[in-house]
């Protein structure tokens, strides 16, 4: 099952509330069980490079069913993972990107923010993910 239209959109907006609350100017995607790009915003400012990053972000959440910052903690050198940002056409590994969970448990979508520190993205986009899991 994919996330729909309106849930993504829930998330884009809790997100969007949080990225405001916090001062921040960002992007943030969110992306069905297939990895599609489904719902999306760049809010005013926001630096254009970080397009790019927040799809990819949202996109390597769903391949892996991870955090991306989780990811990013086995691809370092020595570890299991590593040089695995090199597949599918380009993953990020650093945090901002969290799968979207259904009520029984199944990835549904995933979303991705960028545009300030990793924390920072991390924590606008857990607002996101937060807002519509388990619906």
């Amino acid at each position: 099952m994919d996330i729909s239209l309106e849930l993504a959109q829930q998330a884009v907006h809790a997100a969007h509330q949080k990225a405001l609350d916090l001062g921040l100017k960002m992007n943030i995607a969110v992306v069905d069980a297939g990895a599609n790009l489904t719902a999306f915003i760049r809010m005013d400012d926001a630096w254009l490079g970080s397009i790019d990053i927040a799809i990819r972000k949202a996109k390597t959440a769903r391949y892996f069913n991870m955090p991306t910052g989780d990811l990013g903690q086995a691809s370092q050198p020595g570890g299991s993972l590593y040089n695995i940002e090199h597949s599918n056409g380009g993953l990020i590994t650093f945090p901002g990107g969290i799968p979207i969970l259904d009520a029984n448990g199944r990835v549904i979508g995933a979303i991705g923010v960028s545009g300030s520190t990793v924390e920072n993205d991390h924590a606008v986009a857990e607002a996101g993910m937060h807002a519509v899991e388990k619906q």
